[in-house]
């Protein structure tokens, strides 16, 4: 699958950092430095565009340690990128700390894993078949 990147930043392509990585850094692209206060949510944005094959998405998911280490992370997380979108690609943040957290522009906000997906045939039905779970909900199957 071939990922087309538009950028209309003056940041680098989004790249995996490691041969194993899944998932690409993403950068800001803001005119001006953006803060964003305990419990504030905002729109970064990233002069990017995307195209890609049908069958696939981007899931925008957050930073590992700018969440640890700054309590920032993507509030819909993840967010999905779909294969018809060709918008510039957006990063919802919200900043789950006590203190205010600055962003400027070409800091690594979030990641992008592309995954595959399918579109299942839906089917009404009358009933479904039962399982040794049934209907059981959170933490019944143990709590480790």
């Amino acid at each position: 699958m071939v990922l087309k990147i538009v950028n209309k930043s003056n940041n680098q392509l989004p790249r995996y950092e490691t041969l194993l990585s899944a998932g690409m850094d993403v950068r800001a692209f803001i005119d001006n430095p953006k803060v964003i206060a305990p419990l504030e949510r905002t729109l970064i944005k990233t002069g990017l565009y995307v195209e890609m094959a049908k069958g696939y998405e981007i899931q925008v998911r957050p930073r590992s340690g700018l969440a640890l280490k700054k309590g920032i992370t993507v509030l819909n997380s993840p967010g999905t990128i779909d294969a018809d979108y060709r918008g510039e690609i957006g990063v919802i943040l919200i900043n789950l700390s006590k203190e205010d957290f600055e962003i400027n522009s070409g800091d690594r906000i979030a990641q992008l894993v592309v995954c595959k997906h399918e579109q299942p045939v839906i089917e009404e039905v009358d009933q479904i078949s039962s399982s040794e779970r049934g209907e059981k909900g959170f933490g019944s199957t143990g709590v480790n």
